[in-house]
């Protein structure tokens, strides 16, 4: 595992003997240090071997490649579950016998009561073999007890870690699979898809491994419930056995419902999670638009669809607790009228046998079973989704990259390709071009030629359906979208390679980053965050370019990345890093920046996908080819990609990878030596400390409902459970006289005595009846209220997220808050809402017990008293430790998902330099941090219920052999229901007291909720004053001393800036990159509150409100698209990919471009717009601004001199200042620039 957190502490499992195993002692040390303060990530155990990611992942692989191999043997689809079966099959069954000899120790238990009952019927002082008999009774009682208490946590101890490995291989399993996906793949799922997988699909595995047995176990127990049944009351016990067969078959009917439902809720959080993931992606431009009220709007139509499949799987599940809370009062209920019917005497001992046999199936076959139901049904369609995602193309490796006999080349012979399989017109058609050691192939081309597909031809990422492509070498790539990854800037340049000073500082100078560091600091401490801030687009491209020279690769691909800097730096980029850096290697430049044609080995020029001319410079001089003519308006022609469509059972590049074994880093590095763990850094999140408040809750509750509903719920509960108790209390006067009856005592053909039977069955069924009706409101009642809070609690958070300023998604990568909205959000729709419920049932439930067992026998209450005592701090010691385990266990988790989403913002740069190992890696010691957090949760849970348990299987044995020493002085009734009660209380008490630490552990995920309720929020979107409807009629715009930092603590990016906008101005705005020009515009939309005043036609800017600012400036202009748009499969009406991935980096441009046709704004705004697009396509957009906003002033922020020479000013920016602004003369004045009278030539820099 890399060094990626600090070194934790070896794990006591290891070397614990076999008592400290099944009684959790390895613990004490953890609890002690939590007594005393708050836990640290470095205080947690280290994870054990069997449970490291690595390994468990790499063993459920096999299994899913062979059976991927023999389903298409079979010609069949093939099963995830079949691979899982395999896996963790033989384990499992092993540990699920732990649970069949628990639940026969249950099934005993009242074998024995019933002869303790039995011995205080017919008690006789002077019997003393009796006596002895029935204390060997009681201590057979408390023998069964105690070793259901030590297998009943051993067995879901041992479940609990099968279900954590399981979803460890899972996770590993999709990471795995994302870094292999291919590009038609990328276009089928999105990252908010995968991140839903990893949060919410692979929580079902920890759920459904700690009941899948009692599938089983369930009906078994109750055929042997029944045999022991007959035995005691005859053929009535079928009555109350029919009540359960009913209800197992609605609860089976359920499941089916819950299996529809899950896959519902899962496509509708998948496109919620996307959608803010695309968010979170493009908050700078949501912003600037002023578009937040519209997402809001889009997020909270999806979530209310979301939430009303929700609340029905919730009302299911409310039934199933209902039923849970009533079932065993409605069979004995039941039993006993038949038993009436039928004229059947029995005796008090066998009342209390049957009450208590059915009691044995209360958690077994009324809870168990159906959560069991309901969790595989919701598994199945987890296993379904998981497994469509593991089943996409993935990128097959076309050619080796390192031959044996070490000749360098890139040859490409007649190749064509397209990205879909389907598509008519190929991508690239024909191509044949070679490049050697010491060659520059420039490629050039309109928007969408195909240029950036040649270059992943050539990465192996575009496979050919004719030709071929030879690359004999080591590949470094840089992307035309620059990535780089949370980290440091020298990580970011080392990518995994050792760092050597002098190849560093040779690397830092050709790439002119040496000016920028010194900016930024020590760049061995400047932390880059998500998203590559606070680095300006130019650094991040100079980064990339940085990271692939240091990696002293044979052959360069680099697309682009020259358009994000500044002319000046461009000149050195070329001089400097390609043609001097790079002067041995094999480079092939997709470029913009013609100016550099001449110093290319060769030419390829591309239109449509095919090669148009291939030469060298003088070549084309020679033959007088017009590049220009290349970008004539209406030859912009787009690449076929990938549209989203149907999935395939099994692609043919799955099977081939899996046939032949995957390239690993090892496989395509020769110097490992040189290779080092690559640095990326993703800190933990801040988290609370202490208990969760009572405000929390309070929030919490009045956010599902008002005060009156939640009044009326308690009172509901209150009124469920004294109808509950009271039909214990009213059975034991029952029992006593049926005793009278049996006995002789009475008889039955007497009216008063049918009065008085007559008279307890009336109010016996009363009390039923009202215990089944009440139970039902409360659990319903209870699941809406809640979800119903989780609804409020999201769109509060999506509201408050959308008003916090830039700099919090700055600050917070995007996994961190995927980490709430899909984690989170989560956990309240579906397990807080569970857990809740069924802690008020088992606490409401304990008291009412406690309170009818001291009512009915007064001296239990010197045992309860102690017992309720050493209970409460129990608790409170056990949750002062795993409520900061609970907050360690849901910060870990962020950086599984921030992880996740860089890798495939950078999944191509990460497969070119083949560090797709090293990636995995980390992404393994994320996990295994995770999986120290939960396993540790999850052995503190069993810690505290196996003490609970313990102490209570002593109060159960000092109750038994009580009520045998005092039984001269008690009623078979009152033994009978205080040992029936007391054995109820045996598995209720532990689970109360566990279910409230539990919700406690879950108002976590809440708190960090209602956390992100309350955020710092930027200034108000409207205010009091709006400026008037026309404004600004001008567009002046004025600056006094303007400063602006992005933070409190960070230096300032615009120092003392004095500048005045004419009305209707055309402004170019240059600098070198990183020089504060991009800031300009960030005070301008107060994305960032700076200091001084900014005037817009004589109205304070920060006097108005955001979005009345926003709404009157445009940060795009009107551009003709409708070529561009033709070329598309669908035209306008193609679906766009997750970030536009089924366009050029140029056609998003332009997309982004076309937004201005719907807004007619006085001030038009360009922040490097046309970086990416060719000359005559930015000449095209320069002409529609002369054209179409003469009366608008508009600032353009540029690169190339083509963009700016047409402005009538000039503004130059450097280190945070505006060094000078000038005007420039017409161009046909005698005093023009020779620049501007040059700018046709597009060949020369400005700088």
């Amino acid at each position: 595992m890399p060094l990626l957190y600090p070194k934790v502490k070896p794990n006591p499992l290891q070397k614990a003997n076999l008592c400290s195993r099944l009684f959790f002692w390895w613990l004490n040390p953890l609890f002690k240090i939590g007594h005393k303060r708050k836990l640290e990530a470095n205080d947690m155990y280290s994870v054990l071997p069997e449970d490291r990611s690595q390994h468990l992942g790499e063993e459920l692989q096999g299994y899913w490649d062979q059976e991927v191999l023999r389903a298409q043997q079979d010609a069949r689809e093939p099963s995830l579950t079949k691979a899982i079966i395999k896996c963790y099959g033989k384990s499992y069954l092993v540990w699920g016998m732990l649970t069949f000899l628990e639940e026969g120790t249950r099934v005993v238990q009242p074998i024995f009561l019933g002869k303790m009952v039995s011995y205080v019927e017919n008690y006789d002082p002077s019997d003393s073999a009796a006596l002895h008999e029935a204390y060997g009774y009681a201590a057979g009682l408390s023998a069964c007890v105690l070793v259901w208490a030590v297998l009943h946590h051993l067995y879901f101890y041992h479940m609990q870690r099968v279900g954590m490995r399981l979803r460890v291989a899972v996770c590993r399993m999709i990471y795995s699979k994302a870094l292999r996906l291919s590009r038609s793949a990328m276009g089928k799922t999105s990252t908010g898809q995968v991140v839903n997988l990893l949060s919410n699909d692979v929580n079902q595995f920890d759920q459904v491994m700690m009941f899948l047995h009692y599938l089983w176990v369930g009906p078994l127990q109750v055929v042997a419930v029944t045999a022991l049944l007959w035995m005691e009351i005859g053929m009535s016990c079928l009555a109350g056995m029919a009540v359960l067969i009913i209800l197992l078959l609605l609860q089976s009917c359920f499941a089916m419902s819950f299996s529809s439902l899950r896959s519902k809720t899962t496509a509708l959080t998948d496109k919620r999670i996307r959608t803010m993931s695309e968010v979170v992606t493009g908050i700078r431009t949501i912003k600037m638009n002023a578009w937040e009220k519209s997402f809001i709007d889009r997020i909270t139509r999806l979530r209310r669809k979301e939430i009303s499949k929700i609340l029905r799987s919730s009302y299911l599940r409310g039934m199933n607790l209902a039923s849970f809370f009533a079932v065993s009062k409605i069979m004995i209920f039941v039993t006993f009228v038949a038993n009436e019917l039928l004229d059947n005497l029995i005796t008090g001992s066998q009342v209390f046998v049957v009450v208590m046999l059915f009691e044995a199936l209360r958690f077994s076959s009324t809870l168990f079973f159906p959560m069991a139901v309901e969790k595989v049904s919701e598994a199945v369609v987890s296993i379904q989704r998981i497994k469509n995602f593991l089943l996409l193309d993935e990128i097959s490796q076309c050619y080796p990259h390192l031959p044996s006999d070490g000749k360098m080349i890139v040859d490409v012979q007649v190749f064509t390709a397209s990205w879909e399989k389907a598509s008519e017109t190929p991508t690239l058609q024909g191509l044949s071009f070679s490049v050697r050691p010491g060659e520059l192939l420039a490629v050039v081309g309109p928007v969408g030629a195909g240029k950036s597909s040649l270059l992943c031809a050539v990465l192996g990422e575009l496979p050919p359906s004719q030709g071929q492509v030879s690359v004999h070498g080591r590949i470094a790539y840089v992307s035309q979208q620059p990535w780089v990854f949370p980290g440091t800037v020298r990580s970011n340049i080392l990518f995994g390679k050792k760092y050597e000073v002098d190849r560093y500082e040779k690397v830092i100078k050709a790439c002119a980053l040496e000016e920028d560091l010194w900016l930024l600091g020590a760049e061995a401490i400047i932390e880059i965050g998500d998203g590559g801030t606070p680095l300006s687009e130019g650094q991040k491209a100079r980064i990339s370019l940085a990271r692939a020279v240091y990696q002293d690769a044979d052959i360069y691909l680099l697309d682009d990345p020259l358009s994000a800097v500044d002319a000046g730096v461009s000149r050195h980029l070329f001089e400097q890093c390609v043609r001097q850096a790079l002067k041995e290697k094999i480079t092939i430049l997709v470029t913009h920046q013609l100016q550099y044609l001449k110093d290319a080995s060769q030419i390829l020029m591309l239109k449509d996908g095919k090669m148009v001319e291939r030469g060298t410079y003088s070549e084309f001089l020679k033959s007088r080819a017009d590049i220009f003519s290349l970008f004539e308006k209406g030859n912009e022609q787009s690449e076929p990609s990938p549209v989203p469509g149907a999935p395939t059972v099994i692609s043919e590049s799955l099977v081939q990878s899996l046939q032949s074994p995957r390239p690993s880093l090892k496989d395509a590095a020769p110097e490992d030596q040189e290779i080092e763990n690559i640095q990326v850094t993703l800190p933990l999140e801040d988290h609370l400390e202490g208990k969760v408040g009572f405000k929390t809750y309070k929030n919490y509750f009045t956010a599902g409902a008002d005060w009156l509903v939640i009044i009326f719920l308690i009172l509901v509960n209150i009124a469920a459970q004294v109808a509950y108790v009271l039909q214990d209390w009213w059975l034991a006067f029952w029992a006593n006289l049926q005793s009278d009856l049996y006995s002789g005592a009475l008889v039955k053909e007497d009216e008063a005595v049918v009065f008085v039977l007559n008279w307890y069955l009336g109010v016996y069924s009363g009390l039923t009846v009202s215990t089944v009706l009440f139970g039902i409101t409360k659990s319903l009642l209870i699941f809406y209220i809640l979800v119903n809070s989780s609804q409020t609690v999201h769109n509060k958070m999506l509201e408050t997220i959308l008003r916090a300023p830039v700099l919090f998604f700055h600050r917070n990568p995007i996994g961190r808050i995927l980490n709430r909205f899909s984690k989170d959000i989560g956990h309240m729709d579906d397990l807080l809402p569970l857990t809740f419920q069924d802690f008020i049932q088992a606490f409401l439930l304990v008291v009412g017990v406690v309170g009818v067992m001291v009512a009915a026998v007064p001296w239990t209450a010197i045992p309860v008293i102690p017992l309720g005592i050493i209970f409460f701090f129990l608790r409170r010691y056990f949750l002062e430790t795993s409520q900061d385990v609970k907050r360690l266990e849901c910060t870990t988790r962020s950086p599984v998902f921030s992880h996740l989403a860089s890798s495939l913002q950078g999944l191509w740069t990460i497969r070119a330099y083949k560090a797709e190992q090293k990636f995995q890696e980390l992404f393994d010691a994320h996990q295994d941090l995770h999986s120290e957090a939960w396993f540790l949760l999850l052995t503190m849970s069993r810690w505290l219920a196996v003490y609970l348990d313990v102490i209570c299987a002593i109060f159960v044995t000092l109750v038994a052999f009580g009520a045998l020493i005092l039984a001269e002085t008690l009623t078979p009734g009152q033994v009978g229901l205080v040992l029936s009660l007391t054995l109820t209380l045996m598995g209720m008490f532990q689970w109360c007291v566990r279910q409230s630490a539990e919700v406690e552990n879950m108002m976590i995920s809440v708190e960090r909720g209602i956390e992100y309720t309350d955020l710092e929020k930027e200034a108000p979107w409207e205010l009091g004053y709006c400026p008037p409807p026309l404004w600004p009629p001008n567009g002046r715009i004025s600056f006094f001393s303007v400063n602006l930092r992005y933070n409190s603590d960070s230096p300032l990016v615009l120092r003392n800036l004095e500048a005045f906008i004419y009305p209707r101005g055309k402004y170019g705005i240059v600098g070198r990159t990183g020089a504060g020009k991009s800031s300009l515009i960030a005070a301008l939309f107060r994305l960032s509150e700076p200091e001084g005043d900014i005037y817009i036609d004589g109205i304070l800017t920060t006097s108005i409100g955001l979005h009345d600012l926003r709404k009157k400036m445009s940060v795009a202009l009107q551009v003709q698209l409708k070529e561009s748009i033709e070329s598309l499969p669908a035209k306008m009406n193609t679906e766009l990919a997750e970030s536009g991935l089924n366009l050029s980096v140029g056609q998003k441009q332009l997309v982004c471009l076309a937004r201005a046709l719907l807004k007619k704004n006085q001030i038009l705004i360009m922040d490097k717009a046309t970086s990416y697009v060719d000359p005559r396509t930015d000449e095209l957009i320069q002409k529609i601004i002369c054209e179409r906003f003469a009366q608008c002033t508009v600032l353009t922020i540029a690169h190339r001199l083509s963009t700016v020479i047409s402005c009538e000013w000039i503004m130059i920016h450097t280190h945070c200042h505006l060094c000078s602004q000038q005007r420039c003369p017409a161009e046909n004045s005698p005093t023009a620039s020779p620049l501007r009278k040059s700018s046709h030539s597009r060949c020369r820099p400005f700088t």
